[in-house]
């Protein structure tokens, strides 16, 4: 499906400013809509909306279908009577700048655990049959979800593969005196689930009522720990005890000398392919609840994916496997009809994975900063140049995973910024500016601004160092850095260049 001409901002919900050491879905994120309308922009894309995992990683959940429960908003819960004031009185030590994840998860994870109490001896009928129905609509993720997340907790977060084999392999009599014993936790991480998702959805509405579509990301792989692998253990490459035997990764590139060992189990596609892709079908299914446009991360793997063994400790040693190819999402369109997918086409790519996509008719990725690389001043083919570029295209000055454009200005020779001021015609002033005017005058149908770029910052505002461990997802922002030119400049761009929203 071909994207309309349109441009928008890439900011994570936890990159919001907020009194609670995290953004969240709380009034922080209104007035972030609110702001992306004064800059006439029609699009808010985000990181995954699933629990963050190691390393606090939005790309490593424990669910491929929950909500992350960090993101709810605490004082709609006072709202509801659920906490007080007293409960909200949010640590003096909490960061505007940073998420401190280690103080901020505690915190937060007690205030939800005294809100459920609150809530499980609350007479208000609405709620209650509110939370009702939405424990059985939503009953075919989470009852799997819940009694995983309570496991987690009673077997001291080991891998679920290091478990007791009854629980590990999911023997009834077992799970059903789990359910028993620990019925109240199960309640807990379906009240938080219920609130992730009541909260979300009304974020989203009153986005949407006002012309802004909300662009998702999904991970092409899910983390080992989690419910849907230990739920459907044969959809995935393990051993007879549940251990992945392969990983997903990628091989040395432009971002690591030894690649990146993700982690991730790898998909069991002939499993996949025998059910007629239907998990992937539903996982797609409830992506499309809860955004309007998705980004697929790492779509090369659907055409061929890099197999490490779990036995190496880098992903140096591994080999390229074929992917599903369009069988998997010719399933998907059979259930579900043409969607607005946007295809994360970047690392090493090569013809098949073009081909893949062509034949899909997805949007692809295209980055400038990847333009003007080191020895690359004299390739004008070079497909991340904005002379290049198709309008069925996502351009950005760069995604999560690159540094800031001001951070990548001052790690590059001065050979190279002297090639990027002649290609652009600009001098070094507002860097930033002149590349996010490259990409909004580009012929791209879409052009999405990382939001530390529209606030001009440098390299330590930087969101994630891939394959490098340690203050990743981090980065907040505050309003005070905000000011009135930033959104003035989005929204002549907006008019300059034909990508005015159509507001209701």
């Amino acid at each position: 499906m071909t994207l309309p001409r349109a441009s928008g901002v890439l900011l994570h919900i936890t990159s919001l400013p907020g009194p609670y050491g995290s953004g969240d879905l709380g009034p922080g994120a209104y007035h972030f809509v609110d702001w992306l309308i004064s800059a006439r922009q029609s699009l808010w894309q985000i990181l995954p909306l699933g629990g963050i995992g190691p390393g606090n990683s939005p790309y490593m959940s424990s669910s491929a279908f929950a909500g992350n429960v960090l993101l709810i908003d605490l004082a709609e819960l006072q709202h509801h009577g659920w906490l007080t004031a007293a409960d909200l009185v949010a640590p003096s030590d909490f960061h505007d700048a940073r998420v401190q994840f280690g103080a901020v998860v505690p915190w937060r994870m007690a205030r939800l655990e005294r809100a459920a109490g609150a809530f499980a001896q609350s007479p208000q009928a609405s709620d209650q049959a509110d939370h009702a129905a939405f424990c059985e609509i939503q009953a075919s993720w989470l009852d799997d979800y819940a009694l995983f997340m309570a496991l987690d907790e009673v077997q001291g977060h080991k891998r679920w593969g290091d478990w007791p084999r009854p629980l590990a392999q999911r023997d009834p009599a077992a799970l059903q005196q789990i359910a028993e014993t620990h019925a109240a936790r199960i309640a807990f991480w379906k009240f938080c689930q219920w609130c992730f998702f009541r909260q979300w959805r009304r974020l989203r509405t009153y986005a949407n009522d006002r012309g802004i579509q909300i662009v998702g990301d999904a991970p092409i792989f899910i983390a080992h720990q989690s419910a849907e692998v230990w739920a459907r253990q044969e959809l995935f490459e393990l051993d007879a005890d549940g251990h992945a035997t392969v990983v997903a990764g990628v091989p040395p590139d432009f971002f690591s000398a030894t690649g990146q060992r993700w982690g991730n189990p790898l998909y069991r596609w002939s499993a996949h392919a025998a059910e007629g892709y239907g998990w992937w079908t539903e996982r797609v299914r409830r992506i499309f609840e809860l955004v309007d446009v998705v980004r697929i991360d790492h779509f090369r793997g659907f055409a061929g994916y890099w197999e490490i063994p779990a036995s190496e400790a880098t992903a140096v040693h591994g080999r390229w496997m074929p992917g599903p190819g369009a069988p998997l999402f010719n399933a998907i369109h059979a259930a579900l009809g043409p969607l607005p997918i946007i295809a994360e086409d970047l690392g090493i790519i090569t013809p098949d994975v073009e081909a893949l996509r062509s034949t899909l008719g997805f949007p692809g990725m295209r980055i400038l900063q990847f333009a003007f690389g080191q020895g690359q001043t004299e390739d004008n083919l070079n497909t991340y140049l904005p002379h290049n570029y198709e309008a069925n295209t996502v351009a950005y000055t760069g995604t999560h995973d690159n540094n800031t454009t001001l951070g990548w200005w001052a790690e590059i020779s001065a050979a190279m910024r002297q090639h990027v001021c002649d290609y652009l015609g600009v001098d070094e002033h507002d860097i930033h500016w002149s590349l996010i005017r490259a990409a909004s005058a580009s012929v791209a149908n879409t052009v999405i601004h990382p939001m530390q770029d529209v606030l001009g910052l440098d390299g330590t505002h930087r969101m994630n160092r891939p394959g490098m461990a340690g203050e990743n997802w981090e980065w907040r922002f505050s309003w005070s850095q905000v000011v009135p030119l930033h959104a003035e400049r989005l929204a002549h761009f907006g008019t300059m260049y034909r990508r005015e929203p159509v507001r209701k």
